[in-house]
């Protein structure tokens, strides 16, 4: 079996040396390695350093002591496992279509119990692949349930496939870097209603897509993944929404995917993703 060790600290030397001695003398063997240190942070606090290890190990290995000793930050995941993930939508299924057919397909090391939404349009999509489709009257209602089958179903990530509401504050700190949303990368320009209709009459040249992680602020979580697509002044306003939900689709599976894999690490405000 194969494990997947992530870990974040204050660097200082022989951090490295530290892991793969403890790997190597437990009986493991790595198979890849990266890591990166940040140096842009400010004088006071030190720079911070980032690892993802993947490694065979015979059996359920214990980081615990390594990363007392070092004040490391880490996560252990078996790297077979695939990550549970709740699907959150409303009524557009681009997203939702793009995620479910990457997971039949094994494109996606993800397996999605569970389709939550304020809405019924999608329920026959859903059933297409023998997804079960939940739906509850109003906002609140919604939420709860979302919030019940993360502990029912063991979910390891919340994804919100184009979920046209706001999350609570308290949701999202429940659910810290472990909910994803995916926009329109137009923000904070074209907000509201119609934003490609928006960027159409202002002549926009790229259009693109966000996924981020969620937090209390709106639209303004940590970045983990972005696409951008070049436009021209031929293309209508439904030109550029249906180009722009290819690119919504596939920036965030692509998000989904590096979260599900254990390559992202959140570094404040921002995020080292590991290809």
């Amino acid at each position: 079996m194969s494990y997947v060790l992530t870990l974040s600290c204050p660097d200082r030397p022989g951090l490295v040396f530290a892991v793969t001695r403890w790997i190597a003398e437990s009986g493991g063997n790595i198979l890849d390695s990266q890591q990166f240190t940040d140096t842009s942070t400010e004088p006071d606090r030190g720079n911070e350093f980032f690892l993802r290890v993947h490694f065979e190990h015979p059996q359920p290995p214990d980081f615990t002591p390594v990363a007392v000793e070092h004040s490391m930050d880490f996560r252990l995941s078996v790297a077979e496992q695939p990550a549970r993930a709740l699907v959150m939508v409303s009524t557009e299924g681009h997203c939702l279509n793009d995620l479910l057919y990457r997971q039949s397909t094994g494109a996606l090391h993800v397996e999605i119990p569970a389709i939550v939404s304020n809405h019924r349009d999608l329920e026959k999509l859903a059933s297409s692949y023998d997804v079960p489709f939940h739906t509850a009257s109003d906002k609140h209602q919604v939420e709860q349930l979302m919030l019940r089958l993360v502990d029912e179903l063991d979910i390891d990530v919340v994804v919100l496939a184009r979920y046209m509401q706001i999350i609570s504050n308290d949701a999202c700190r429940a659910l810290e870097g472990r909910m994803i949303n995916i926009h329109h990368s137009f923000l904070p320009s074209f907000k509201g209603a119609r934003p490609y209709q928006q960027a159409h009459d202002r002549g926009v040249k790229l259009i693109g897509a966000t996924a981020h992680y969620v937090t209390a602020d709106l639209d303004e979580g940590p970045i983990i993944d972005q696409g951008v697509l070049r436009v021209d002044h031929r293309m209508t306003a439904a030109d550029l929404a249906r180009s722009g939900r290819d690119v919504e689709a596939q920036t965030l599976s692509r998000a989904v995917a590096l979260h599900a894999e254990s390559r992202v690490l959140r570094n404040g405000p921002r995020t080292v993703v590991f290809d």
